[in-house]
């Protein structure tokens, strides 16, 4: 039996906190920072992928829902930036450790307000047979996008371009 959705997205939030953690404790270009670097960096790109052919793609047809989905899926298209530009970057620069710092800001305030704010309205908008069957969609989803995900090193300049 699947998940509900909701339950499964902010059981991968707490591990991305988790994750978080771990990677602030850690310092230069280390093989630990690395290796927790690239696992971070997969398991947030497939996790968001997935979310977004899951849920949002759901939630874009409500009009309830349509701005926080919109603002969302925004979000996530500025980490997956944040992350390329980070993984450009010397590990063991005083850049690396400001950029992660803010990365890492910006993505626990993307995860609180997903579930505080958003998903308390989404949940409004679907049936306890879509929650659990969109939870199914999302975990084999983030499971095809976590086997195709990399670490990307694009610096933020030269993405732009």
């Amino acid at each position: 039996m699947s998940q509900d959705i909701f339950e499964t997205i902010e059981k991968d939030h707490n591990k991305h906190r988790e994750m978080l953690d771990a990677l602030e404790n850690t310092s230069g270009d280390t093989e630990r920072r690395r290796e927790l670097f690239e696992a971070f960096t997969k398991d947030v790109k497939s996790h968001a992928a997935a979310e977004e052919q899951a849920l949002y793609s759901k939630m874009l047809k409500k009009p309830d829902t349509t701005d926080e989905t919109r603002h969302s899926v925004a979000e996530h298209q500025e980490l997956d930036e944040a992350l390329n530009d980070l993984a450009a970057t010397d590990m063991a620069s005083s850049a690396w450790l400001t950029k992660f710092k803010q990365l890492a800001e910006e993505y626990r305030h993307h995860i609180v307000e997903e579930e505080d704010d958003h998903f308390p309205n989404f949940k409004d908008n679907l049936s306890d047979e879509d929650r659990e069957s969109l939870g199914a969609k999302f975990e084999k989803r983030k499971e095809i996008e976590k086997a195709e995900a990399e670490v990307t090193p694009v610096a933020m300049e030269d993405a732009k371009h």
